[in-house]
């Protein structure tokens, strides 16, 4: 009676799929061999049955709790309030209520509701909840707090730049729990293995049960037993776990780490990649240049150029523009009204100025001066009013501190790298010739694009980028990467985000992919060798009920063990 209460909630479930066309079940596995079990009176084995199942199905919720235990213990330590600032005054308000634009307070020891631009004041935030990265790091006036960051030193005022449902905390929980819903190749060709792997293992049963009294006069119960240790050891409790386990452990170990994965199919495309193409303005440099040259044609003052030139950017956001505005501010230039301002993707920016059309671009090729200062690896803008040039800016921007290390690695996992940019081509090789690193330059969006369509044409490309011109080539990619500082398009259309905004996450994510399959496979082998092994003595009656159970719990065990092992692994850690 005890076993077959037990065994009742397995029993429903079973019926309930059969009846939605789904038969051959591990539910319905346990349900048949119990109740044989019973009627040959093997009572013993017929409750181990029930209680080392519902083991099994104990395991399998634990794995899956400590896969996101680390998402949920964050969710539960952002503050529900917030000190909202207003006329000089603060109160505490709901943060869910927060609205980009409003100004709070931040105390030393408070952790940020939302994301945030630094309005006044100058502190150490421990962003490890977000980005994995143990070290506080300094932030002052201009510079941005994720959700989730705690202030160690000193009062901040902040301006809201993000509401609440949209923080960078927020989009986290959203990209892992899309993460863990979709299903990586792998883990649907064990599904479809599955599928016809259990009928398969019914029959055989069938066949044990049957033929053996039938042809050759055999004791019906103990074949019937045989049958039942054969349908149990059958049960591919571990192969259909083994994937999916691993594959949350994967993207939770990922998400502590700042490493966000949009699924396990990412997982699995990471693992196998061959080639590795990089944007190189806020992707390989930081996206930090500062004007270097002011070169007026004549007639031109150099006031005027800079003007000018601000005036037209004055609504983009790309770091060149931002540092032409920069260099306006440093020297007190008042640039004049501008009306149709517009972003040109890949091009540059134009607007209408006393109603004359400027235009910022690249200079026409065969210009000297232009060659000259991009042979010092810098970029080079020319500023035209109605097609006149009227002077060159040329800005440079040096690489990111962890660039060379980061490059280094990635030969050292045997992948080949190239960078695609949109810069001309003589400063994009005077910086990547210190790397040894292959360069497509003079590139348009459209031909970013293009060009990595090509490269995975043979398969195994990783797009890594920022902006809103690498969103096409993102997509194009067996593999898109987006920088945490980039544009939100890049990271929407990125298959995976460094939170970090360190390149030497990058090899991180690709040794934390390779480990995955890698365990995986271990899964497999543990699953379907502990199989191949008890079918056979089950059939012959080396083993029995009693053996068969055991060995179905303990696959089931060990494969759910191997897969957590992927919670204490460190993928920053070169092997």
């Amino acid at each position: 009676l005890a076993c077959l209460g037990a065994l009742f909630p397995v029993a429903r479930q079973a019926l309930a799929l059969a009846r939605v066309g789904q038969p051959f079940t591990i539910e319905m596995l346990m349900t048949v061999a119990a109740i044989g079990a019973l009627m040959i009176g093997a009572a013993a084995e017929a409750a181990m049955v029930v209680v080392l199942f519902a083991l099994g199905e104990l395991l399998e919720s634990i794995a899956a709790a400590r896969a996101r235990d680390g998402l949920r213990a964050l969710a539960r330590q952002m503050p529900e309030t917030a000190l909202l600032e207003r006329d000089g005054q603060t109160r505490e308000v709901a943060a869910a209520t927060l609205q980009p634009g409003q100004i709070l307070r931040l105390r030393p020891g408070d952790r940020a509701p939302v994301d945030a631009e630094i309005v006044e004041g100058v502190s150490g935030l421990d962003e490890s909840a977000v980005t994995g990265e143990s070290v506080p790091v300094t932030r002052g006036p201009g510079e941005r707090v994720l959700a989730g960051s705690i202030n160690t030193e000193a009062l901040l005022r902040l301006r809201v730049t993000r509401a609440a449902a949209d923080s960078t905390l927020a989009r986290i929980a959203r990209m892992v729990a899309e993460a863990e819903a979709a299903k990586a190749p792998v883990e649907r060709f064990i599904d479809r293995f599955s599928r016809w792997y259990m009928p398969l293992i019914v029959g055989l049963a069938a066949l044990v049960a049957v033929l053996p009294p039938l042809l050759t006069g055999a004791d019906w119960g103990v074949w019937i037993y045989r049958a039942l240790a054969l349908l149990l050891i059958g049960c591919p409790c571990a192969l259909v776990i083994s994937v999916p386990a691993a594959m949350a452990a994967a993207l939770s170990t990922g998400a502590r780490r700042g490493l966000l994965v949009k699924g396990g199919a990412v997982i699995e495309a990471l693992a196998r990649l061959r080639l590795v193409a990089l944007d190189k303005t806020g992707t390989l440099t930081p996206g930090r240049p500062r004007v270097t040259d002011l070169r007026p044609a004549a007639g031109v003052a150099v006031a005027d150029l800079l003007a000018h030139a601000a005036a037209v950017e004055a609504g983009s956001s790309h770091p060149l523009a931002r540092a032409i505005l920069a260099r306006a501010a440093a020297e007190g230039v008042t640039a004049p009204a501008a009306t149709a301002a517009r972003v040109i993707p890949g091009v540059g920016a134009e607007a209408q100025i006393a109603g004359a059309l400027w235009r910022i671009a690249a200079p026409a090729a065969g210009n000297p001066q232009a060659a000259a200062l991009q042979a010092e690896a810098k970029t080079v803008v020319e500023l035209c009013r109605d097609g006149v040039p009227q002077g060159l800016i040329a800005l440079r921007d040096e690489p990111r501190p962890e660039a060379g290390a980061a490059l280094a690695a990635l030969r050292a996992l045997g992948l080949d790298s190239v960078m695609l940019t949109g810069d001309a081509e003589a400063p994009a090789r005077a910086l990547a010739a210190p790397f040894g690193l292959a360069v497509k330059a003079g590139l348009l969006p459209e031909d970013k694009c293009a060009e990595v369509t090509r490269l995975s044409a043979q398969g195994g490309v990783l797009m890594l980028g920022d902006g809103i011109n690498d969103a096409p080539a993102l997509r194009a990619a067996d593999v898109g990467v987006a920088i945490g500082a980039g544009t939100d398009v890049a990271i929407e259309t990125a298959d995976a985000v460094l939170m970090r905004n360190d390149l030497t996450d990058l090899p991180a994510l690709i040794r934390l992919s390779r480990q995955t399959l890698g365990n995986i496979r271990q899964n497999v082998a543990i699953a379907l060798g502990l199989k191949a092994v008890f079918l056979v003595t089950s059939v012959f009656g080396i083993t029995g009920l009693w053996i068969a159970v055991l060995a179905d719990t303990g696959a089931t065990v060990l494969v759910t063990a191997n897969a957590l092992r992927l919670l204490r692994y460190d993928p920053r850690r070169a092997a």
